[in-house]
């Protein structure tokens, strides 16, 4: 198939209105997002510099990409209602262009815009996102208030570790108690007044400490003051937000899964929805487009204005039930795949039916 002058010039348009719409919406969500963390700014005194590049260089990409089908999909139907307007659907299709065609240049156009929204998410938001989470512990977050009661996680098969309390602050835990368990039996426990963490050496020193170990029949006790260990347990994870999840790549991501599944938190469902819709959402954009072709290359006495509201109203139809299957996702009530994915489908059914009722 040879791509000619009209492919070219679709696709011209195409990208145009999707920069466009891209660069509107930033304007937009820094002049919000400014004007409700200003105060925190100022009263931490985040240096201008910093605030640019590593909180709104990091942040906005990911905003933008995570809205990029509903971008594209008003793009689509704005430029698309434009030359329907001006009769150039209707003389193309008179020239013997087919409607599917016509499809082409647009399914490519999404095909890349797609590419490169998976490769965000993938890749480069996961890196960009771990310079945003740093800044946010730095000048937005009250860490100081960081605090739990009583922590009980398995940090790795057969060793439970409870901790009365921890403050992220001073990163203090107050009466540490390890069990390690195998085929039902207890094999030692390891109990301490006080641990600290030391992020130099990422280990943890524990004080006051005394460790009951259980071999052939008997049982040894070892008591001490002070014992540097190798907890495989980061402070940091006690108090991540959920939404800090983009900062892990797919690599981490699988870890993470396998991480939090092993310690029993009840996160597994929120992270494996996560990486199923970092998939599903840039095969959203090829099937919106599909959408915004179809509902705009006919020629209505409403003129673009109407074309634009069906696509608003479309937009938000889409946002309504990504986030209704997502939260069925991430609660375990749904398989997560199913969550992530069942938009998409639905949505490529609606596809279907206005391509087959589409004026060709």
């Amino acid at each position: 198939m040879k791509f000619t002058k009209l492919d070219f010039y679709i696709v011209k348009r195409f990208l145009g209105a999707f920069l466009l719409a891209l660069g509107l919406f930033t304007i937009i969500i820094i002049i919000f997002d400014l004007s409700e963390k200003i105060d925190d700014f100022i009263e931490h005194e985040a240096p201008f510099k910093e605030i640019i590049i590593d909180y709104y260089v990091n942040w906005v990409p990911f905003l933008l990409n995570l809205f990029s089908p509903v971008f594209v999909f008003i793009a689509v139907i704005f430029f698309t209602s434009k030359m329907a307007q001006k009769s150039e659907i209707v003389a193309i299709l008179a020239s013997g262009v087919s409607y599917i065609r016509l499809l082409v240049p647009y399914i490519i156009t999404a095909c890349i815009l797609a590419f490169f929204s998976f490769a965000l998410y993938a890749w480069i938001i996961p890196r960009a996102d771990k310079t945003r989470v740093a800044f946010e512990n730095e000048y937005i977050r009250e860490r100081e208030h960081y605090s739990k009661q009583y922590i009980k996680r398995q940090i790795r098969p057969g060793v439970i570790m409870t901790i009365e309390t921890f403050n992220l602050n001073d990163s203090f835990g107050y009466q540490l108690n390890m069990e390690h368990v195998e085929d039902g039996r207890l094999q030692s426990k390891l109990g301490a007044e006080k641990m600290v963490w030391n992020s130099e050496s990422n280990s943890w020193q524990i004080k006051n400490y005394w460790i009951r170990e259980f071999k052939n029949g008997k049982e040894y006790l070892y008591e001490g003051k002070e014992m540097d260990t190798m907890i495989q347990f980061d402070p940091e994870n006690f108090f991540r937000k959920m939404d800090d999840i983009q900062m892990f790549n797919l690599k981490e991501l699988d870890e993470m899964i396998k991480s939090e599944d092993m310690r029993g938190t009840g996160n597994t469902f929120y992270y494996i929805t996560e990486k199923y819709k970092r998939f599903a959402s840039p095969f959203a954009i090829i099937v919106l487009s599909i959408i915004g072709v179809t509902v705009a290359s006919r020629k209505s006495r409403g003129g673009i204005g109407l074309n634009l509201g069906v696509g608003v109203l479309l937009s938000f139809a889409y946002l309504i039930i990504i986030q209704f299957f997502n939260a069925y996702g991430t609660s375990g009530s749904m398989p997560a795949i199913l969550a992530t994915w069942i938009p998409n489908v639905l949505f490529a059914g609606v596809a279907f039916i206005l391509y087959r009722l589409a004026q060709k």
